[in-house]
């Protein structure tokens, strides 16, 4: 699959770019340092209307606009205000995916305070699935070049 990065690890700006055209459209700051990576799989439409966020586990630099090859590895059930915003954990292809502790409670804590300065603002985390349930819900979620 190919994941577009809109927000890179390490940075508090959220980049929000045009899911069909790729443009930037805007930066804003939260409250949390993105852990890893985070984009959205090209070619997909997830249940709130965007496309399937996807968090790349990688210790490797990937710059804000580019385009990844991953390999879906994990899928973390998230509820953000009431829709349902699931995240596929990924890893670039080929590479080997390890999803310990560490990742799992670095994700829950960005996902717990990144919109802290949000008033209202409800996160809920649900259960950490494994390869198949991601790649499953992929597909589930694709849309053909009409879409």
């Amino acid at each position: 699959m190919q994941v577009f990065i809109e927000n890179e690890a390490g940075s508090r700006q959220k980049n929000t770019y045009d899911e069909h055209t790729l443009a930037h459209l805007r930066s804003d700051t939260v409250s949390r340092a993105y852990p890893f990576p985070y984009g959205f799989v090209l070619g997909t439409r997830s249940g709130d209307g965007d496309a399937v966020d996807c968090f790349v586990v990688t210790r490797d630099a990937l710059a804000s606009g580019a385009t990844v090859a991953c390999d879906p590895v994990a899928l973390l059930e998230q509820v953000e205000d009431g829709e349902i915003d699931h995240k596929i954990l990924a890893v670039p292809a080929g590479a080997k995916a390890d999803i310990g502790d560490d990742v799992v409670d670095a994700l829950t804590d960005f996902i717990s305070g990144v919109f802290a300065h949000v008033p209202g603002k409800q996160m809920r985390i649900g259960r950490l699935l494994d390869r198949e349930a991601a790649e499953a819900y992929v597909t589930a979620c694709r849309i053909d070049a009409s879409g």
